[in-house]
């Protein structure tokens, strides 16, 4: 299978029932910030969170650049019925050598148990194995983030092992969750 070496510079629209997944730009800095604000949607991230609008921008403008450099990068997770950024998603890194990446993703607190990301997460999966040529897709998170770990399980991931004190979350050591799914459990699945 042939990959496109641009993946990312043209990185293309996703769409769901309820969600258009697309690139980021620096028009989404007001929607980005309003939940990148939120401690909550930050809790078990690796990230502060935004304090004010200059980081939010600073963010877009590093996501910008990485697209133009051809790197693995988010998606803005647009909300149709409001035309509203509410979240994002996408790869954190390509290994095209071991066909593996791993994904993330964050969501507006508003807009959290309405199944959204759970509707969001297959479409990543879907580019990572058919447009990315991937054969495993893995995802950490906090062992207490029970929200993202159902969203996985919803999603097809298996839970691999606990990464014990492998993280600093404000401040404190934490233990992050492994999950990955393979490209013959997702065409099975």
């Amino acid at each position: 299978m042939s990959v496109d070496m641009d993946l990312f510079k043209d990185l293309p629209d996703l769409r769901t029932p309820r969600l258009l997944l697309r690139k980021l730009s620096l028009d989404d800095t007001p929607d980005l910030f309003a939940y990148a604000a939120d401690r909550e949607v930050t809790r078990y991230l690796d990230w502060e969170p935004h304090s004010s609008i200059d980081d939010s921008k600073r963010f877009l403008d590093g996501v910008i650049e990485a697209y133009a450099n051809g790197e693995p990068r988010s998606w803005a997770i647009v909300y149709r019925d409001e035309n509203r950024v509410i979240g994002t998603g996408g790869f954190l890194f390509w290994d095209q050598v071991a066909r593996r990446s791993e994904i993330g993703y964050a969501m507006s607190r508003e807009y959290w148990g309405r199944g959204l990301m759970s509707e969001a997460v297959p479409e990543m999966l879907r580019f990572g194995f058919e447009r990315m040529a991937l054969n495993r897709i893995e995802a950490r998170c906090n062992k207490r983030n029970t929200g993202s770990m159902r969203v996985l399980e919803k999603s097809g991931f298996k839970l691999e092992g606990i990464l014990r004190e492998s993280i600093v979350q404000k401040g404190e050591l934490g233990d992050l969750l492994l999950f990955s799914i393979l490209r013959r459990e997702w065409s099975a699945g």
